[in-house]
């Protein structure tokens, strides 16, 4: 295991301490050992007494785990291949088991008992399943038990699947309202470029917005057991700074690394600039499958900016298939997305209207619907 480093910059770690609920997503690449394909058993034993530290102190914990395909892969194909989806969904059934077991074995040693959750892209995409999966953790959480969640990669396929636990994680930490959410990783935070690429590279110690030139930061995926890379990481972060929750970069691979981190070691803080938005708004924001692209003029962004719904004379086109209620994204005439909303109109009908007066929605369709393509209370500016 390598040794936490130091960060000269500033760090949060106070803020690590005085977090009142914790998310902690752990990264295949940390957990199993890619040679052996088993459990790195003394790593996860460490981070287990960090978590009972944490708890010592009065803190609720959620860890979002991956590792379930690559213990059941070494189980189920002991040659090395690239397996076939359903291959992978076998994969994970096997290795689930192992992995909620070494959770349960891990921290039983202080007391601590496991919960096993398993989510879908759907699951906190429609709005019932989320408030289900919301109630759920948060029962857990006050009966006194670490929820340990994965993605439900048994029955998930590529239409309905995050891909990826950063994001997943900060839809956990977006559901119960968490205020810290930390992505153990292979990396010890956010750099200007890839810093494996560039010996020049600088590591950002803070981050309050995801600007252009962040995301022009971001490198792409490494091959291996993980399937995130810098720009998961950066789409968990508007998830999480648009929740009110702030959010830590960080190298995991040494010895109780939530401990590394409270002592000064080098990573990135996400951090929010406003206060979080109500529920409703977060789940809006946080929508990571939108079924449909509103394309808008330069008054109707002018509009938006001033806190008013889009009205439907401002729309200059409307892409994809989606119904009455269904999220989608709102871009503007450079195709840079500005928003994210709920649209008051099935997209066929959002075309004919779209371009007219809202007083013309009645003779164009035949009914009067609501004077809004999206009302203000259900969009919420990116």
């Amino acid at each position: 295991m390598t040794k936490a480093k130091r960060s000269s910059g500033p760090t949060r770690s106070r803020g690590l301490t005085a977090t009142r609920r914790l998310v902690v997503k752990i990264g295949s690449a940390l957990l199993v050992d890619e040679a052996s394909g088993t459990i790195r058993r003394d790593w996860l034993d460490s981070l287990a007494d960090d978590v009972a530290r944490c708890r010592a102190r009065g803190q609720e914990v959620l860890l979002v785990s991956s590792g379930a395909i690559a213990l059941g892969r070494r189980h189920l194909m002991p040659e090395r291949r690239s397996p076939k989806l359903e291959e992978k969904q076998a994969a994970a059934a096997a290795g689930q088991i192992l992995l909620a077991h070494a959770y349960q074995e891990s921290l039983a040693r202080h007391g601590i008992t496991v919960a096993q959750i398993l989510l879908t892209l759907s699951d906190t995409e429609e709005r019932r399943r989320h408030l289900n999966a919301r109630n759920a953790l948060q029962t857990l959480l006050r009966l006194g038990s670490v929820p340990v969640i994965n993605e439900n990669d048994t029955v998930a396929t590529e239409e309905i699947r995050f891909g990826d636990n950063d994001r997943l994680a900060a839809r956990v930490a977006q559901m119960v309202s968490a205020d810290t959410l930390v992505l153990l990783s292979d990396i010890d935070g956010f750099y200007t470029t890839d810093p494996r690429r560039d010996p020049g590279a600088t590591l950002i110690p803070e981050v309050t917005e995801i600007t252009p030139e962040i995301e022009a930061m971001a490198g792409q995926a490494r091959l291996g057991h993980s399937s995130g890379g810098m720009v998961t990481k950066l789409q968990a972060a508007k998830i999480a700074l648009a929740s009110g929750c702030r959010m830590a970069v960080t190298d995991g691979t040494c010895e109780h690394p939530l401990a590394a981190l409270e002592e000064g070691a080098r990573c990135t803080w996400f951090l929010p600039s406003s206060e979080p938005r109500s529920a409703r708004k977060r789940w809006i924001a946080g929508s990571l499958n939108p079924m449909g692209v509103i394309t808008v003029d330069d008054g109707a962004l002018k509009a938006l900016a001033n806190g008013k719904s889009l009205l439907p004379a401002g729309v200059t086109a409307v892409e994809g298939t989606f119904e009455r209620g269904d999220a989608v994204v709102v871009r503007d005439r450079r195709q840079r997305e500005v928003a994210h909303g709920l649209s008051a109109y099935a997209a066929v009908d959002a075309r004919r209207i779209m371009g007219h007066k809202s007083h013309e929605i009645e003779t164009l369709l035949g009914y009067r619907g609501r004077d809004e393509m999206i009302h203000r209370d259900d969009l919420v500016l990116s």
